[in-house]
């Protein structure tokens, strides 16, 4: 494993990577046409739910310096409600915009100080037991992505798919 700059990392490090391996692994083998699929008209489609996962992706990145916009921060800018009648990327593009993005964060978590980890980021919780600030938000991202795995895990279940395989692939390195 890559060592951070930051012993605060030591458990964000291995999340994120097994972020992106859950990430890939919960959308193998789903079709195009079963990701644009709602149940019963009351769920997100896991198109939403992939495009949501990496709004946080590059919110992230740009909390941490990279300066990369969201090529689809139209649709899905913090977590903005699913519209049926626009069109989303396909599962394809949203994997190439994960490759890309990945890394380049991935990158930056490692590189991090721990002074660049207490600075602050107003998120306008206003919780007091929860400090804003960089650290936090870098959490809170970890968190949203467990989230959208689980929905989307369950997603695959509903949709008839089998359940997600724990193959991780050791050469990817984010």
């Amino acid at each position: 494993m890559d060592t951070p700059k930051s012993k605060r990392l030591d458990i964000i490090i291995p999340a994120f990577r097994g972020h992106s391996q859950n990430f890939l692994l919960v959308l193998d083998g789903i079709s195009d046409d079963d990701a644009k699929k709602r149940i019963e008209g009351r769920t997100n489609h896991i198109i939403w739910m992939v495009g949501n996962f990496l709004d946080m992706r590059y919110a992230l990145g740009n909390v941490l310096g990279l300066d990369l916009k969201n090529p689809h921060n139209d649709l899905f800018f913090q977590g903005k409600a699913l519209d049926e009648n626009l069109d989303y990327p396909t599962l394809k593009e949203l994997k190439e915009n994960f490759h890309q993005i990945s890394p380049l964060i991935y990158n930056k978590l490692l590189e991090i100080s721990d002074e660049d980890l207490e600075k602050a980021f107003p998120m306008g919780m206003n919780i007091d037991f929860f400090p804003e600030n960089v650290l936090n938000f870098i959490g809170m991202c970890i968190g949203r992505e467990d989230y959208l795995c689980g929905q989307i895990g369950l997603m695959r279940r509903i949709l008839g798919y089998e359940g997600m395989k724990y193959d991780f692939d050791k050469d990817l390195k984010y």
